[in-house]
């Protein structure tokens, strides 16, 4: 199994495994699926501490109002009547004005809470660190399992407008918010590896080989967005590692030169590929003093 480890620009999303003789079109479908549901994921965990905080999500049309307001234009909030957390609510007035304050009590908002710890651990991009592959079947479970706290916590149900609740039914309206921008259609989803676009018409083996034990880095993205930046040449986490060698080591010949135990001749200045200078005393030009 070929082992991909998906990003998005510069940024790690997951690692996903495929068969090398796999079809193109099926793989960025497969891929674009994952990395969409992850995002999914992510919306309902942030709308879920909302919901933890300050209780359902109000009508459309008294979201932002006060109370004054509301009581001056006899708005009323039915559904927020009928879907009363489980043991009760505790008032935590919204400030923003989406959510109706009506929370609920700390032992259901703690069953919100580390239902949603757990559900983004599954889809963490720390399992790239730990070498941990992200199904669909695993993000489906993050989901599952988000959806039965929900239920828990509110038996009755959201309100059809609540935006939990159309995540988990599909109707999510994300037009013109941030979160509807990271989203990619499959049909405009593009795999790039290596600066070339992985075509759909092709195999996977046909750009990295029969080898199925090959590690690549694909980035996704969107149709018409040109090549993808090249992977540095070392990672960053190397290149500080190479940086702080660098500075010990010309602190200890500091030490040294101080001391008396050894003498410049000369020291050097060497440019890395990003630009900056990185000072090596010239080992090769330091002698030991008689």
């Amino acid at each position: 199994m070929v082992l991909l480890h998906v990003k998005r620009g510069d940024e790690s999303q997951f690692l996903l495994q495929a068969p090398g003789s796999t079809e193109l079109e099926e793989l960025t479908v497969q891929v674009t699926r994952v990395y969409n549901a992850r995002l999914k994921v992510q919306r309902v965990c942030s709308e879920m501490e909302e919901l933890a905080e300050h209780g359902i999500f109000l009508p459309p049309n008294m979201q932002g109002l006060t109370d004054d307001q509301i009581e001056e234009l006899k708005l009323r909030d039915e559904w927020g009547e009928k879907c009363v957390p489980s043991g009760g609510s505790v008032f935590k007035k919204d400030d923003i004005g989406r959510r109706n304050g009506q929370a609920p009590n700390e032992k259901m908002k703690e069953v919100l809470k580390k239902t949603i710890e757990e559900a983004r651990a599954i889809i963490s991009k720390k399992q790239v660190e730990a070498g941990v592959c992200v199904t669909m079947e695993m993000v489906k479970d993050a989901l599952d399992q988000l959806r039965g706290a929900v239920m828990i916590v509110y038996p009755m149900g959201l309100p059809p407008y609540d935006p939990i609740r159309m995540e988990f039914e599909n109707k999510e309206d994300l037009s013109g918010t941030q979160a509807g921008l990271n989203v990619i259609e499959e049909s405009e989803a593009q795999l790039w590896w290596a600066a070339k676009e992985l075509r759909r018409t092709k195999k996977l083996s046909d750009y990295v080989g029969k080898n199925e034990k090959t590690k690549i880095i694909a980035k996704i993205q969107q149709r018409g967005q040109g090549a993808p930046a090249r992977e540095p040449i070392i990672s960053s986490a190397e290149q500080k590692q190479l940086m702080l060698y660098y500075h010990r080591r010309q602190e200890e010949l500091k030490t040294l030169f101080a001391s008396g135990s050894v003498l410049y001749s000369h020291d050097r200045c060497c440019l890395g590929r990003n630009g900056r200078s990185v000072f090596s005393p010239c080992e090769s030009g330091v002698r030991r003093a008689a």
